[in-house]
């Protein structure tokens, strides 16, 4: 008991001191803790991570396995056994995983299947940083660490004294490879595993070398020891090589691996590791992250809200990811998912679009406009080699949820001041995904023929999420006028995208004030309940989709009845019961019970369509509920926590959120130069952009009471609008904010402060 006290004691005084560190980051990445949202399941998400040890946009990533092979939940936090270590690629569990297969030390007999292998371990007894992963597995007697570069990694595996000590390499089933050269320390092989497909000629070469000689060395497949050959390929093939080792002896293992093949998996291990120690790897590893978190430096948070932000920052800088490689004659070189062949040029994959439009490609366009750079150049190889852009990428067209985003997420990037790249060919790309159907429904407009045509997808006319494809295809037509107007295209080309942005009117029902959907003939559907998932929506109820007018918020306020009834319907979403009708989909989706449990009315905001709507009210003339609404989401719906996460974090989206959100504005019209105001969480911010300049962002008194923005000057000058300006924002600027504990009511309520709608852009 005493015990007991003193330890509660010495933890409690240890919080000011961490408290006064944060006045003063220098190490960032340490703030970080890649478990948050790792305690997931299929019918209740708080993230549906895994600690990924990567560096930012790596090809690869590793991460301890949990769950069986094939499982989506590759890592849950409430696991007890570790079955291998995995190089994986999975985006989220939903997409599940490609080019994968994973380690194992183990001791004693030869256990090499994934049930005989695996060992009890404890968070205890475990280390997670986004640099460097450490685990004691019990039944082993044996720590294995690991510490990543892009495409390479090492793995130092520390064993008991014991003549029977091994390492475990599984090649994974659905067609594998693998052959054991002793005299090198070698072993090579490759794994053909995928979830979305078809793709092509699929392999993820692997090389492997360890830095002591093996006594033993065999292969396996399936449940079976092959015995008689050190080169085997099967359905599921392995390796089981052995050593003698002393206590405390520490083996070395560095691995690669190449979508081209094994000759280049061995110059990525060559180049990115050399003959660097597992220590130099580590530290460079950790250089890496805290230069890329560098960008952005927080100051007089809390405690847990400055573990919250950079944790957050830390899943915004990994998807996409990169597929392309450096071949020998340092080319960049990738292998396609569309057809197959190694081309020059660079390629992304891991990322859906619907998710990340809205905020992550945003804040690469702010803070990371560099690496978008690369990721647009990817683009323009996706539609040259398959075709079409991707809406899903895992790594090809996944053929998942709705929209034409890929529409966003060009033109953002290019109004947001990104060059040096063929525009002209995306562009290109934009309009013909825009007017045909694809060979899938994710690629292209599904329903195209009925929206060009009647201005909406129709209800009843077979395709699914209807009425969210039409939201969706209106916005993502303003984003093209908004790229072709940027180009200097004509207006007789451009004006029917500019005439289709409109097209969100079409569902508007004036009766409930919500979006509905339409049948072919005008008539709305018959019957209509709010609180309906899917149906006519994505995911979500018309109660979510109705605000997914990011191109004409204004527009959307007159339909309502004026800014009044618009505030009045807005504070609806969050005083409404946490109520749903779930037929459609025969059950209670794990989307629908993170709204109903997170005691916020029918805000959900554990998935994107609804996430921009707190920012509405600045709209309306009431900034103030903008600046309540967020700093709620951000206080009750983050933590860096392994349950830290309100639904999916789905690559980088919600994570982004936070971050906009705690600098204090957030995208809410992506190919738009504005950011909508909340308020900062935060003391200070220092953006480090890019270019060389900083966004400093100054609130002394900011604290738990003080969430509203009293006054704000931008540059020494009053600002009365509830916008800043990207392009203003990238000159460098000073934004002081004094905060109070009362709204100011006065302040940015006249329409000339109220950010961008397009039925009030004069330039139209």
């Amino acid at each position: 008991m005493i015990k007991q006290f003193l330890s509660v004691l010495l933890f409690s005084a240890a919080i000011p001191v961490l408290a006064q560190k944060t006045d003063h980051i220098t190490d960032p990445v340490e703030w970080i803790n890649p478990l948050m949202g790792s305690a997931s399941k299929p019918d209740l998400s708080n993230g549906n991570t895994y600690p990924a040890i990567a560096v930012p946009w790596g090809m690869n990533f590793w991460t301890p396995q949990t769950g069986k092979m094939g499982d989506g939940w590759a890592y849950t936090y409430d696991a007890d056994k570790i079955k291998g270590f995995k190089q994986t690629h999975q985006p989220s569990p939903w997409m599940n995983d490609y080019g994968q297969f994973s380690v194992m030390p183990v001791t004693g007999k030869k256990r090499f299947t994934q049930s005989d292998r695996e060992s009890w371990f404890s968070h205890k007894a475990e280390t997670a940083k986004p640099y460097y992963y450490s685990v004691y597995l019990a039944d082993a007697d044996v720590t294995t660490e690991i510490t990543p570069t892009e495409r390479a990694a090492q793995f130092r595996f520390t064993f008991p004294a014991s003549d029977s000590s091994y390492v475990v390499i599984d090649a994974f089933d659905k067609g594998s490879y693998i052959k054991v050269i002793p005299k090198e320390r070698k072993i090579v092989g490759y794994s053909t595993r995928y979830a979305r497909g078809p793709l092509p000629n699929f392999k993820n070469y692997f090389v492997i070398y360890f830095d002591k000689a093996f006594v033993s060395a065999e292969t396996w497949h399936g449940n079976t020891l092959a015995g008689d050959t050190l080169e085997l390929k099967s359905d599921h093939s392995g390796a089981i090589i052995g050593f003698k080792t002393k206590k405390g002896e520490q083996v070395g293992m560095k691995v690669a691996s190449s979508f081209i093949s094994v000759e280049q998996a061995d110059i990525s291990l060559k180049r990115e590791l050399a003959g660097d120690s597992f220590e130099l790897t580590k530290q460079k590893a950790k250089t890496v992250w805290n230069k890329t978190l560098s960008r952005i430096a927080v100051e007089g948070g809390t405690v847990d809200q400055t573990r919250t932000f950079y944790s957050s920052l830390y899943r915004t800088v990994f998807f996409p990811n990169k597929l392309y490689e450096i071949d020998a004659a340092d080319k960049i070189v990738h292998w396609s998912p569309y057809n197959g062949k190694t081309l020059p040029g660079y390629m992304f994959a891991g990322t859906g679009f619907w998710d990340t439009f809205r905020a992550l490609y945003p804040f690469l366009n702010l803070v990371y406009p560099a690496i978008n750079k690369e990721m647009q150049e990817g683009l323009i190889n996706d539609y040259k080699e398959g075709g079409w852009l991707p809406e899903w990428s895992s790594p090809g067209y996944a053929n998942i949820m709705v929209g034409n985003n890929s529409a966003s997420v060009v033109a953002d990037a290019y109004i947001k001041g990104i060059r040096g790249y063929d525009i002209e060919k995306l562009y290109e790309a934009l309009q013909h995904g825009a007017n045909n159907e694809g060979p899938i429904e994710a690629v292209g407009r599904a329903g195209v023929k009925y929206y060009n045509d009647l201005g909406y997808v129709p209800y009843d006319v077979k395709i699914n999420e209807n009425a969210a494809r039409t939201l969706e295809y209106a916005y993502d037509d303003f984003t093209i006028y908004q790229l072709g107007k940027a180009l200097n295209r004509p207006k007789s080309e451009i004006g029917i995208y500019a005439k289709r942005a409109m097209n969100y009117k079409h569902l508007f029902d004036p009766s409930t004030g919500l979006m509905r959907g339409k049948n072919k003939d005008g008539s709305f559907q018959s019957p209509f309940n709010g609180f309906k998932w899917g149906d006519a929506f994505t995911e979500g109820n018309s109660w979510h989709y109705t605000w997914s007018v990011f191109q004409d918020i204004d527009g959307l306020a007159k339909l309502m009845g004026g800014k009044e009834k618009f505030a009045m319907k807005l504070d609806s979403v969050f005083s409404l019961p946490p109520v749903f009708d779930d037929s459609y989909y025969g059950g209670v989706i794990h989307e629908i019970r993170e709204m109903q449990i997170a005691n916020m009315g029918q805000y959900a905001h554990g998935n994107q369509p609804i996430q921009h709507m707190t920012y509405l009210y600045n709209y309306a003339g009431q900034p103030w509920k903008t600046q309540y609404w967020v700093r709620e989401v951000l206080d009750r719906m983050y933590k860096a926590t392994p349950d830290g996460y309100c639904g999916d974090e789905d690559n980088g989206q919600t994570s982004a959120w936070y971050v906009f959100s705690a600098l204090g504005f957030y995208p809410v019209t992506p190919a738009v130069d504005q950011y909508v105001l909340g308020a900062p969480l935060f003391k200070k911010v220092t953006l480090n952009l890019e270019n060389g300049k900083q966004v400093i962002i100054n609130a002394a008194n900011n604290n738990a009471s003080n969430r509203y923005i009293q006054t704000l000057k931008l540059n020494t000058k009053d600002y009365t609008k509830n916008w800043l300006s990207h392009s203003e924002l990238l000159k460098g600027a000073v934004l002081d904010f004094h905060m109070s504990a009362e709204p100011n009511k006065k302040r940015g309520v006249n329409t000339s402060d109220f950010p961008y709608s397009m039925s009030t852009d004069k330039d139209l």
